[in-house]
């Protein structure tokens, strides 16, 4: 029981952050072990053996954590820690989050495009709603306008990967749009994109949890802008519409 009489869930493990110092569940935390050489490295799986240390999946926090030298703290030994480290984790979540959505897209739990993401959408079939950080504003905000109404708040959307990741993950040059079943992939899904969004100043999170950054559920992130539904990065050429 905690203080009040309040009984604390102790269903999801809670780990303390070695540079905040605050305790919670491990969706937006990453773990550290010590390698037999003495050097810091993340265990993202969360199953290397031996004794772990656990941060806050933030670039500002594991900048400040090498600089205050909490790793040799939280080991109660010397470390060596890469000073590259915040960039070696964002690439690191980056690949994992590829990883999830081919998982997903083989195991037929995900589909890009716009219309096969619209159908999706307006079938209620539809756990997320990812898309490209380098999108065009417009085609986002219609897909995302689409999401809040066919799912009546309960669609989570996702930003955090660009065009090229996302379509290496759907074997292709690049994709805008996808959308996830409900299920284990999604869930995957939503602590992935968690950690990596602490890595990435364009991501931007909406989850139907009700665990997001700077928005409430069932609010657009953007709103539409005009009427043309492109498909293409905002960078790049235009390209094929389905995408």
């Amino acid at each position: 029981m905690t203080r009040g009489g309040r009984r604390k869930d102790r269903t999801a493990p809670e780990r303390r952050c070695i540079a905040t110092g605050e305790s919670g569940d491990t969706d937006r935390l990453i773990r550290f072990v010590l390698s037999p050489t003495g050097e810091v490295v993340p265990d993202l799986a969360g199953k290397l053996p031996g004794r772990g240390a656990w941060l806050t999946a933030d670039r500002a926090l594991v900048r400040a954590a090498i600089k205050r030298k909490a790793f040799s703290r939280a080991f109660k030994a010397q470390v060596s820690v890469q000073d590259d480290l915040d960039d070696q984790l964002e690439a690191l979540l980056a690949r994992r989050m590829v990883e999830t959505l081919s998982l997903a897209r083989k195991a037929g739990a995900a589909v890009t495009g716009a219309e096969k993401v619209r159908a999706k959408l307006r079938l209620g079939d539809a756990a997320i709603l990812m898309q490209a950080t380098d999108g065009a504003a417009d085609g986002i905000a219609k897909l995302e306008s689409l999401a809040i109404a066919a799912g009546e708040g309960r669609i989570s959307r996702i930003r955090v990967l660009n065009s090229a990741e996302m379509g290496l993950a759907f074997g292709r040059e690049f994709a805008i749009h996808a959308a996830l079943d409900a299920g284990g992939f999604a869930a995957r899904a939503k602590r992935e994109a968690a950690r990596l969004s602490g890595f990435r100043d364009e991501a931007v999170m909406d989850l139907s949890s009700g665990q997001q950054t700077g928005l409430q559920v069932g609010q657009p992130i953007r709103s539409v802008e005009s009427d043309d539904d492109s498909e293409a990065p905002v960078t790049g050429a235009r390209k094929q519409d389905d995408r």
